[in-house]
């Protein structure tokens, strides 16, 4: 069972959509009650770091979902602001992040941007996958819709799972053993986000 946290952030009927479609079973979980037993969880996020660690702790999932992730190994996808949540903290705010993941979430300098484009990314982009077990398993070449003006930097490079280039070579993926983090929306790009998300689901 897949079950997405329904903390009022994120298309989270777009994702169930997509595991219905896959014929894989899933549910929204909107208290730490629905939580409980999770196989693997996804969790979505749109907007500002801040709000979307306050909505997570307003929803009463937070110490469930430490306990599945942290002591019970439950695998997790962290999706867009999601991902940026998994790191210990957010040049976009404040709060501390779930600190699942040695990492920091840092805003790109436009200062230093040779390319007309400027912020946000987004749109259409490349991701380099590091390695192909898991969630890139059978995808080449693979391109994803992006909409973000910070990015991850883990501590480690032994967490990146994937690059992307937008005036230089961010982290588009992250792995730190089963919990992985993808800065991209699957949900909006087409048949390599809905192979990525069954990836997901298949891991063992």
């Amino acid at each position: 069972m897949i079950s997405i946290v329904d903390y009022g952030i994120g298309n989270v009927q777009a994702f169930a959509n997509i595991y219905r479609r896959l014929n894989i079973p899933v549910q929204l979980a909107q208290t730490a009650e629905e939580l409980t037993g999770a196989e693997k969880i996804v969790l979505p996020g749109v907007g500002a770091f801040d709000w979307a660690m306050t909505r997570l702790e307003a929803s009463g999932m937070r110490p469930c979902l430490d306990d599945l992730v942290m002591n019970q190994q439950c695998p997790v996808l962290g999706i867009c602001v999601g991902m940026q949540m998994l790191a210990k903290r957010s040049d976009e705010g404040e709060l501390a992040g779930l600190g699942w993941i040695d990492a920091e979430v840092k805003r790109f300098d436009e200062s230093s941007f040779t390319q007309k484009t400027r912020l946000p990314h987004m749109g259409w982009n490349h991701a380099l996958p590091v390695e192909t077990d898991t969630l890139f398993k059978g995808l080449e070449s693979p391109r994803f819709y992006f909409l973000h003006s910070y990015y991850f930097a883990p501590a480690s490079p032994a967490n990146v799972l994937a690059k992307t280039d937008y005036n230089g070579s961010f982290a588009s993926a992250v792995r730190a053993k089963q919990i992985f983090g993808v800065q991209f929306h699957p949900e909006k790009s087409h048949q390599w986000g809905v192979q990525l998300l069954k990836n997901f689901a298949e891991l063992s």
